[in-house]
């Protein structure tokens, strides 16, 4: 965490989901506790070397390392923490004095710290010993995850093999060093812990599993009411223009999502440096694999996404953390479904986790200046991109990029171009010198689709060649 973040929950002071321990030079006695009670419930930060009012004491000079080890040891051994789990430590220099920061995040399994559970609660640490509050918690555990729901009656072969191939061949491209892409079909649903064991001994294919790569009958028949609606509704709010519904795996869900959002929503021409960016591409792939990534798929409301005049909504059922509006300059992204978050990172469909808020706040301004956005965890996740103009003129951010701009409408009126030959055209103004590997390149395309859309620009008296190969694009006049 940043110092920033640590600063702000400070002033926060303690809470459910903060604890801070003054001791300076060994670790308090009922660390455990609050690590257990944090894990049991929705996790939390701890400070070591802050007061309970929020004065930073300090770690005694010398001892920061060896009670960071002691941390990591201790987190492995079953007599103080059953079952293990890793944390994350690491230690901050506020005020002149360092602190330690563990990170501790919610757990999927209830843990107990010298056969005692613990819990948390506004007042600190609760020791739960009633097994009705047992079984409250096992039962709040086990629906956390719900991707980790195992369906023993679900058999190999009804899982598509097409699918699966599909997956390993997206993390061969993404992440040619990853092994997972080598393995056999059975070892890589094993290695994404898609085939698992409980702590009953019951195994099979989880929900995530099904999700992922079984049949559209296979689905349906074990989440009757699981779809993601995407609308359009710029002409007729009360109904729609446009609506697409998607009953489908996983991996088809995002790419007909994405196409959905493809078709209606423009993309400006953009490059970061020398390389093209596609600023829809950053924003609302990642807002497209956040309903995917983090919905609760046991509730069995819909995952929607609506286009409004005015605004873009992305709204899915979900298990809240934060409960209320999402303050992104302190934000601790948490993956809600951790098995399907991490093979879809794998895949190459999102950046990383939480990555959706970050670049929403990085490139919406370049999408739109004037575009506003909020993000609000509760009963639903809901994120609302505020634009004045769906469609219309949002894109010119290319000025302060290649040192100058065109306007797409005078281009198209003047010429009736294809928005690629745009494309094209703009890399010109750019660089009227550039070689057509550098705008495959950038373009993403091969070097004969370039060509090809030059000589349409040849044809329509748009651009003409100056000096042979070592001479440049000259954009000619439009005729009056």
């Amino acid at each position: 965490m940043t110092q920033a973040q640590i600063e702000y929950i400070i002033r926060q002071g303690e809470n459910i989901h903060a604890e801070f321990k003054k001791n300076r030079s060994k670790l308090p006695k009922d660390l455990f506790e609050t690590i257990c009670a944090f894990l049991n419930t929705d996790g939390g930060i701890i400070l070591l070397g802050v007061a309970d009012d929020g004065e930073i004491i300090g770690i005694e000079p010398g001892r920061v390392e060896q009670l960071k080890k002691d941390i990591a040891n201790l987190t492995n051994n079953p007599q103080k923490l059953q079952p293990g789990y890793f944390l994350k430590i690491s230690d901050l220099e506020l005020n002149g004095r360092q602190i330690i920061v563990i990170e501790v995040p919610v757990s999927a399994q209830v843990h107990k710290t010298n056969g005692k559970i613990f819990v948390r609660n506004q007042d600190g640490d609760y020791l739960v010993e009633h097994p009705v509050e047992i079984a409250r918690i096992v039962n709040r555990k086990q629906n956390y995850y719900s991707e980790q729901i195992i369906f023993p009656q679900v058999k190999f072969n009804e899982l598509n093999p097409v699918l699966i191939g599909r997956a390993k061949k997206l993390i061969r491209l993404n992440r040619p060093d990853n092994h997972l892409w080598q393995l056999d079909d059975m070892d890589f649903l094993l290695k994404t812990g898609l085939y698992r064991k409980d702590e009953n001994g019951k195994k099979g294919f989880t929900l995530g599993a099904v999700l992922f790569f079984g049949t559209d009958e296979l689905i349906q028949s074990l989440l009757p009411a699981y779809k993601f609606e995407a609308l359009l509704r710029i002409e007729n709010i009360d109904r729609y223009d446009d609506r697409l519904t998607v009953r489908t795996n996983l991996l088809d869900a995002y790419d007909r999502l994405m196409a959905f959002i493809n078709k209606h929503l423009k993309d400006p021409f953009y490059l970061e440096g020398t390389q093209r960016i596609s600023l829809r591409s950053k924003i609302f792939r990642e807002l497209v694999a956040n309903i995917i990534a983090h919905r609760e798929y046991l509730n069995p409301a819909p995952a929607t996404i609506t286009i409004l005049p005015d605004k873009i909504q992305f709204k899915n059922p979900n298990n809240p953390k934060v409960f209320g509006k999402i303050d992104p300059e302190h934000f601790s992204p948490f993956a809600k479904n951790p098995h399907i978050s991490k093979l879809m990172l794998q895949m190459g469909l999102v950046e990383e986790v939480g990555s959706g808020i970050y670049n929403v706040k990085k490139y919406l301004p370049l999408y739109d200046p004037n575009a506003t956005y909020e993000f609000i965890d509760d009963e639903f996740f809901i994120t609302t991109i505020h634009i004045e103009a769906i469609g219309g003129a949002i894109g010119g951010s290319i000025g302060g990029s290649i040192g100058g701009s065109i306007d797409d409408t005078e281009i198209f009126s003047r010429t009736g171009l294809t928005p690629r030959q745009i494309d094209v055209l703009k890399l010109i103004v750019s660089n009227n010198r550039i070689s057509y590997r550098k705008m495959a390149e950038i373009l993403e395309i091969n070097e004969s689709a370039v060509k090809k859309h030059l000589q349409a620009l040849k044809n329509k008296k748009v651009i003409k060649r100056e000096g042979g190969t070592r001479g440049y694009w000259k954009i000619l006049e439009p005729k009056k």
